[in-house]
């Protein structure tokens, strides 16, 4: 071709696993363009020879990929022609250093769901079923580039009609590396409450019957187990509860449909539309009235709980099943009774299960069948969990459907280990400009969970082909993800960068925005250790990247019996109590055989058992037990999910003018909140909503006069207390009416889960 040209294209980002080499191969041959395409260990790599306008025309269809491809970089490099090439073709990966990002697990597509539904089709009820745009992903992944040998599905050698589809450019199977039918892969397992094999004619008819009749069953997923059971079945919800010891926290549910959730919850067009996402997410829902007592036990003194729609196969058949198995897709669009809890099998807290023999072990007792099948899960990966604002999605969890999809970090620096905190814990991996946030790993409280986050840096750095040069981790030197960090650096010589907790927690937000400094943090959450050994939690901080500097936080109140005043709110309220010179009330409130020594401990002001606290979330607790709400937390965060939901109910509510003080010192203080809420407890609902609405102007008023005295208009809200719509949106509103520009955490938890990114972006900029 004598006006040929020929071009070389590397094409970087999620382009592994999501049919992108067969998408190239058909645009080729449509424009008579010949050359090769395949996986490398950067992405997708091509070489492609033909005339100039159709190799323009060529690039420009690129940048339109299949569904689940991300392209981030697209390169090109002007090759010399060749003569005597013909045609197109799709050539055998090659690896590298790898560069490539692993593609998350995506929810079955639609055109799987008509096969799976059509008796006519070789896949009819295939519980496995999948193509290039849908499926297992990360989950499954042992290795880059993304082969079929480098995943779980090596052991499932592909029968002559999967291999037909495989191996043909034109099918929506080709190189679908989990592809598989009844004939050749994965099957399921039905098994007693000891994981003895039952006989059973139809495993998924069988497992609903078991539902419908009142039973817990574990249910195998993608990235590891659930524990199911009707949800409309309050004998097996409480039942459930029971043997998890999991009191009250809420369990999310699953529907067949938007349709079959209409009874249940409240689900604007946003929310509608994050649900069907391909990463299917379990997203945070208002509940409608009266729904408390029509499903008993499922979100216990909430206005909102957790939902999500089928994103296997298996679990569309179980709704099917219960349709009564109709023909074709129509019945997905029609309203169903079933609803099932869906929530995560970790027993005490532990990490998830993911492997049979493990759920056999650590679920006795707790689930009464199993509903398993022969492909492993390689990486565990928990349900991500979201809610929906005016501005956008935030992560409650992050993890299936997003990870380890990587975050742009504003300019490169060296490869980097950051280790997370102590609650949520998460790890992330950074190469040159991209951050990689591992899957949620949960609280470091258990040994199962200290092992989960060795095993999770050994997974990523294995699989990413990363080689740290630094280690970051929390301030705190007790966190086992520090004593790991420490250990880690040790080991292999590397320096190591411990980062205060709130800074992190504004630093992440700078991270995924690309802030420059100076940028005003207001970090509010449960608790950080500060640079002066105390318990932090209400920050206003100045954040110059690598460094920072603490403007002012919130007027300490005392901590009566340490960590145990978080579990107990009603310590909190009696330290307000004595802080406000009402000691004297607190036996008279709180009748208890504790609440007199309790008292005297106040009174006696000992720093050793009544620690000074900054903390965000103590506030609420106080809030919480003056207004008579909350003696007592089962869970993290409860007292202050029930004033919010309290105060949501009661509707918009005008904030005390006195209500707090801003002090010289820099600190806000809220003892006259405080005041009014003792003397208010007869009104609960009108105290949640005064409490907000007063902590709101409060926080934006402190924060609007720093900026103008740093003249630092950028303002970054982070820390768990942020995950409260209310307070959120409130402070938002009245600080840009202050015209200050207001971020907020998108891509990462403002929880202790989006810890690890913020420490790998201040030890980024750190020199060592």
């Amino acid at each position: 071709m004598v006006d040929s040209i020929r071009l070389a294209i590397q094409i970087c980002g999620q382009v592994q696993g999501v049919g992108f080499r067969p998408f190239v191969y058909r645009l080729a041959d449509e424009m008579n363009l010949c050359g090769w395409v395949r996986n490398d260990a950067a992405g997708v790599a091509i070489e492609a020879q033909g005339p100039a306008t159709a190799l323009e025309r060529f690039l420009a269809a690129l940048r339109q990929p299949p569904p689940l491809a991300r392209i981030d970089e697209l390169r090109t490099t002007a090759l010399p022609a060749r003569s005597g090439e013909a045609g197109f073709a799709i050539h055998a990966s090659r690896a590298g250093p790898v560069l490539a990002e692993i593609t998350p697990d995506a929810a079955v597509c639609t055109a799987c769901l008509a096969e799976l539904f059509d008796p006519a089709d070789r896949r009819y009820r295939y519980p496995f079923i999948n193509c290039t745009h849908c499926g297992p992903r990360y989950t499954i992944t042992r290795a880059i580039p993304y082969d079929r040998p480098n995943t779980s599905m090596a052991g499932f050698p592909l029968c002559p009609a999967c291999a037909r589809e495989y191996h043909d450019p034109a099918d929506r199977r080709f190189h679908a590396q989990p592809v598989a039918c009844p004939a050749c892969g994965p099957r399921l397992s039905l098994r007693d409450a000891g994981g003895s094999p039952l006989a059973v004619a139809d495993a998924i008819a069988a497992t609903l019957e078991q539902l419908r009749n009142g039973a817990i069953v574990a249910l195998k997923g993608l990235g590891g187990f659930h524990l199911a059971c009707d949800a409309r079945n309050a004998a097996a919800v409480a039942r459930l509860r029971q043997r998890k010891q999991r009191e009250a926290k809420p369990f999310a549910v699953m529907a067949a449909n938007l349709a079959s959730l209409a009874p249940w919850v409240e689900c604007n067009e946003d929310e509608q539309r994050l649900l069907e996402t391909p990463e299917r997410p379990i997203v945070l829902l208002r509940l409608r009235t009266g729904v408390d007592a029509e499903l008993p036990g499922i979100a216990p003194g909430m206005d909102q709980f957790g939902v999500m729609l089928p994103y296997t196969p298996l679990h569309y058949l179980l709704f099917h099943e219960a349709a009564g198995r109709p023909d074709g897709c129509d019945w997905l669009t029609q309203p169903w009774p079933l609803l099932l809890v869906m929530t995560s099998a970790n027993p005490g807290g532990e990490p998830l299960v993911i492997a049979d023999e493990e759920a056999f072990a650590r679920l006795a007792g707790i689930a009464e069948g199993f509903l398993t099948h022969d492909r492993a899960i390689v990486a565990r990966c928990d349900d991500s969990v979201l809610l929906v604002r005016p501005t956008g999605t935030t992560f409650v969890r992050r993890a299936r459907g997003y990870v380890p999809r990587r975050i742009a970090l504003p300019t490169a620096g060296p490869s980097l280990l950051a280790c997370g905190g102590w609650l949520k814990n998460t790890v992330c991996l950074t190469r040159d400009a991209q951050a990689y946030l591992s899957p949620h790993i949960g609280d470091l409280d258990n040994p199962a969970a200290c092992r989960a986050l060795e095993e999770m840096v050994e997974r990523l750095l294995d699989t990413l082909r990363i080689v740290p040069e630094r280690v970051a981790c929390d301030r705190h030197p007790d966190f086992f993800s520090s004593r790991f960090a420490a250990a880690f650096a040790a080991e292999r010589g590397l320096p190591g960068v411990t980062v205060q907790h709130h800074h992190a927690h504004i630093a992440a937000i700078a991270a995924e925005h690309g802030l420059n400094p100076p940028v005003l943090g207001l970090a509010l959450d449960g608790v950080g250790l500060g640079d002066d050994g105390g318990s932090w939690g209400g920050e206003l901080l100045r954040v110059d990247g690598a460094s920072y500097r603490r403007l002012g936080h919130l007027r300490p109140l005392p901590l009566p019996g340490g960590d145990r005043a978080a579990r107990e709110p009603w310590r909190m309220a009696a330290a307000a109590l004595h802080a406000l010179g009402r000691g004297e009330e607190i036996p008279r409130r709180f009748p208890g055989p504790l609440a007199e020594p309790v008292r005297r401990l106040l009174a006696q002001e000992e720093q050793a058992h009544c620690p000074l606290t900054s903390s965000a979330g103590r506030l609420f607790d106080a809030a919480t037990a003056l207004l008579g709400l909350r003696r007592a937390s089962d869970y993290e965060g409860q007292a202050a999910m029930e004033l919010e939901a309290l105060a949501a109910a009661y509707g918009p509510a005008e904030p005390l003018a006195d209500g707090y003080h801003l002090m010289v010192n820099g600190q806000l203080d809220l003892l006259p909140l405080l005041a009014w809420l003792a003397d208010h407890a007869a009104e609960p609902a009108c105290g949640a909503a005064r409490f907000h609405a007063t902590l709101a102007l409060a926080l934006a008023d402190w924060v609007a006069q720093a900026a103008r005295r740093e003249a630092a208009p950028d303002i970054a809200l982070g820390g768990g207390c942020f995950l409260n719509r209310l307070l959120s949106i409130q402070v938002r509103s009245r600080l840009e009416r202050n015209g200050l520009h207001v971020y907020e955490a998108h891509q990462a938890p403002p929880n202790d889960g989006g810890l690890s990114l913020g420490q790998a972006w201040v030890a980024m900029q750190v020199s060592v």
